[in-house]
């Protein structure tokens, strides 16, 4: 089990963000960590159809299996190392975890 796993695991049993999570999240991805809880709070994780946008300070990002369009998963990021996120797939798993994206019906009713 990964790290990201085990905070994933205490968000799922919890429900919501509890302080433990958020201090685990935080000390294993920094301010990408910081940055990805307050979008949660704010309610910036949304879901079309089949993919997921979160709402960034700057535009709009696309996130699938932890895959990021934003630049700092383009270029400063592993992608073969599971503990780097960028901030907007550390968001995503958060959301999923505790029951918070928001999800809208695009097309046909």
């Amino acid at each position: 089990m990964t790290a990201v796993d085990e905070w994933e695991q205490l968000l799922a049993d919890a429900g919501e963000l509890t302080p433990a999570a958020v201090d685990r999240i935080a000390t294993i991805h920094g301010d990408r960590g910081v940055r990805a809880i307050e979008a949660v709070d704010e309610r910036r994780i949304k879901k079309y159809n089949d993919f997921i946008i979160v709402v960034g300070y700057e535009d709009e990002y696309i996130v699938e299996n932890d895959g990021c369009t934003c630049k700092d998963a383009e270029y400063n990021l592993d992608a073969d190392d599971p503990k780097q996120l960028c901030w907007h797939a550390v968001a995503v798993r958060v959301a999923r975890a505790i029951g918070a994206v928001d999800v809208t019906r695009c097309g046909t009713p």
